[in-house]
């Protein structure tokens, strides 16, 4: 294996609101290949900066593991539904692990087949 197929590897991490929303979300991103596997966490507490006001609010943390060259598709399909204005979507590379887990990931992700149709946004909401 080339070490450098590791890199090409991910973890995506994606926060929304509604976990619920967030867990059909990312089961669709899994339908369509477009990551191996997701791990939904909620509740979390997230405190950021919107605005000139800093909010502290509950809501929806997802994991997911893909390939480098498929997060402009995951962050495409997450603005057209996302319940956010600008979604938090951000990666960090995997570099090691198991070596069947890896190549897992792999060939979970190997031929993508993205919806026909953007699922339910469950409305529409800005960050607060």
């Amino acid at each position: 294996m080339n070490p450098s197929d590791e890199i090409e590897l991910c973890e995506v991490v994606i926060t929304a609101p509604d976990s619920e929303w967030l867990r059909g979300f990312t089961r669709s991103l899994v339908v369509d290949r477009l990551a191996s596997n997701v791990h939904n966490f909620a509740p979390v507490r997230s405190t950021y900066r919107w605005g000139d006001e800093v909010h502290d609010r509950t809501e929806g943390r997802a994991s997911l593991h893909t390939r480098r060259s498929l997060i402009s598709v995951i962050v495409e399909r997450a603005a057209e539904v996302h319940p956010y204005v600008v979604p938090s979507i951000s990666a960090r590379p995997i570099y090691d692990g198991s070596p069947d887990y890896l190549a897992w990931i792999r060939r979970q992700t190997e031929q993508v087949f993205p919806s026909v149709a953007p699922g339910d946004s469950g409305g529409t909401q800005v960050n607060e």
